[in-house]
């Protein structure tokens, strides 16, 4: 960043700010639309916090809680996919849209491109599993295990449960215990049950 930029951020009169702002959307855009990035990002809110999400060409990557540190997740997001990573652009705009419809209870499924790179082996499969289990149902870790071809291996759908990355869009907070019990979630108990109750509606 020049100097004469630092300037204008520190200066902090609205024109100058928005004028700075609107140069970087349009870099985002241009650097986007000729694919020299590797991925963009943003971070929206949502009733289950902070939610970091991100893109590349593919389809979505990534979607984090706040409790994994949204700049370890970005840490990782380079050595994985790629140093190129910018924030904004309109690369996210459908997956914004899709959580807020979701969130109002006015969306079931989710329709964006994903790009499940991140996830491999079993991991893979147990994710591609996940994406069929209706909206409002849970499947047990045993059910899942079977399901996605390898009936003993209940403790690795937790441990590819744990290391979803995408939350929500692939909604792994629909494996619960045999028991009924909630299990473990990468966003914490609290938003596992918060998702769980929107599904099941009101009572």
């Amino acid at each position: 960043m020049s100097d004469h930029t630092i300037q204008l951020l520190e200066s902090g009169t609205n024109d100058e700010a928005d004028h700075l702002a609107a140069l970087h959307a349009a870099l985002v855009d241009r650097a986007t639309t000729e694919s020299s990035v590797d991925a963009t990002y943003r971070v929206v809110d949502s009733p289950v916090g902070a939610l970091l999400l991100a893109a590349t060409e593919a389809g979505v990557v990534r979607v984090a809680f706040a409790v994994e540190d949204h700049d370890r997740v970005l840490e990782s997001l380079g050595t994985t996919v790629g140093s190129r990573i910018l924030r904004g652009g309109h690369r996210l705009d459908p997956l914004a849209r899709e959580l807020d419809d979701y969130f109002a209870g006015a969306r079931r499924d989710f329709d964006v491109p994903i790009d499940l790179r991140l996830a491999h082996g079993f991991r893979l499969s147990v994710l591609q599993h996940l994406k069929e289990i209706p909206y409002g149902t849970t499947e047990s870790y045993g059910q899942v295990a079977v399901a996605s071809g390898s009936p003993r291996a209940v403790r690795a759908v937790g441990s590819a449960c744990a290391t979803n990355p995408l939350p929500i869009v692939v909604p792994c907070h629909r494996v619960v215990r045999s028991d009924g019990s909630l299990g473990g979630y990468l966003g914490g108990l609290p938003a596992k049950e918060l998702l769980l109750g929107l599904e099941r509606g009101p009572r």
